[in-house]
C-alpha cells in the first residue's frame, strides 16, 4: 500500500486486497493517531480492492468514526461492481461518501463539497 501525503491537509490511501487491507487501514488509523489535531482529510482508493468481508467494513467504520472525530472528511473512490454491491446490500452506500476516482476524491476535499 501507499500513503501518499497529497498536502498537510489531505492524505491518500491506496488500499488492496486483503491481507494488505486490514494493514492499509491500519497505517491509516496509526497516521490519523500520530497527527492529533491536524489529522488530514482522507482519500481511500479501492482500485486494488475486489471483496470486503466483515472485519474489512468493521474497519472502514471505524475509520470513519476516528476521521468524523478529528472533524474531518473522508472519501472513498474506484469501488469495483463486487465491493459497490456489498456497500448498497450493507446500506453502507448511505453512511459513506463515495466519488468515481481519486481526482474527483480530491477535487471535491478541496472545494468544501
Amino acid at each position: 500500500m501507499a500513503i501518499n501525503e497529497w498536502s498537510d491537509d489531505i492524505l491518500i490511501a491506496e488500499l488492496a486486497d486483503e491481507p494488505g487491507f486490514s494493514e492499509d487501514v491500519g497505517a491509516v488509523m496509526r497516521r490519523l493517531d500520530t497527527a492529533g489535531s491536524s489529522a488530514p482529510d482522507v482519500i481511500l482508493n479501492m482500485a486494488a480492492v475486489s471483496y470486503l468481508n466483515s472485519s474489512n467494513i468493521a474497519q472502514l467504520l471505524r475509520l470513519r468514526k476516528k476521521v468524523i472525530s478529528a472533524h474531518r472528511r473522508m472519501r472513498i473512490c474506484a469501488v469495483a461492481d463486487p465491493v459497490w454491491s456489498v456497500m448498497l446490500v450493507t446500506g453502507l452506500d448511505k453512511v459513506f461518501d463515495f466519488t468515481d476516482d481519486v481526482s474527483t476524491s480530491l477535487a471535491s476535499l478541496q472545494l468544501g463539497l
